[in-house]
């Protein structure tokens, strides 16, 4: 079993990085294989919806920068953690324009699959950002994984998360979380259960 933990910060072994390194540390005790990803600083396109991807075998027209590697590395994978500080209560535009492309262009790679966002900041809007994160998971059929409190750590450097004592139990806590779930899916997959089969989808205009 296999955890892709993406970095949507730009500083690679900033807050976000170490925050998602807890998570990291505690997935590889409980035996799960890991990947961190580093998204980089060099700019990410944004979706621009034309639709290359429907027809082109579930890959994004754009092929200079990272999403179309994180979508192969995805198809091997059974969990994701994305992680991103947190700007103006809302997550870095690097991952959510990471993310809108993902999951427009590679959603069978993630479907069914569970997830999880991590958030960083030096104060506030920690949940909204959450909550933009988890929404591409919500609508991509994938479990969301939970911990004890909102996953989320403070402080301004790496070593002031360091001090955050309680947000660093958290990260422990949801890889412990993310490992149990990971585990029951590969009974229930051994044992003949597999993910609930997909109805054709129904598009409702409401413009009429």
């Amino acid at each position: 079993m296999k955890v892709l933990l993406i970095n949507g910060s730009s500083r690679k072994n900033g807050c976000t990085f170490t925050a998602l390194t807890e998570v990291e540390k505690t997935l590889n005790a409980e035996n799960i294989e890991t990947e961190l990803i580093h998204t980089g600083s060099e700019a990410i396109r944004d979706c621009t919806g034309c639709g290359y991807c429907k027809k082109g075998g579930g890959k994004c027209v754009f092929n200079d920068d990272i999403v179309n590697e994180i979508i192969e590395k995805a198809k091997n994978s059974d969990g994701f953690i994305f992680g991103s500080p947190v700007y103006y209560a809302h997550p870095s535009g690097r991952l959510l324009s990471l993310t809108d492309r993902l999951f427009y262009a590679g959603s069978g790679a993630f479907a069914f699959k569970p997830a999880a966002a991590v958030v960083s900041a030096r104060r506030a809007g920690t949940t909204a950002s959450l909550d933009a994160i988890m929404k591409h998971f919500t609508i991509n059929q994938m479990p969301v994984i939970s911990s004890n409190y909102w996953n989320m750590v403070h402080g301004n450097t790496p070593d002031e998360v360091m001090q955050d004592k309680e947000g660093l139990q958290i990260m422990r806590t949801l890889g412990h979380n993310m490992a149990w779930i990971l585990k029951c899916i590969e009974l229930g997959k051994n044992s003949g259960i597999n993910h609930p089969q997909t109805e054709e989808k129904i598009w409702t205009n409401f413009i009429h």
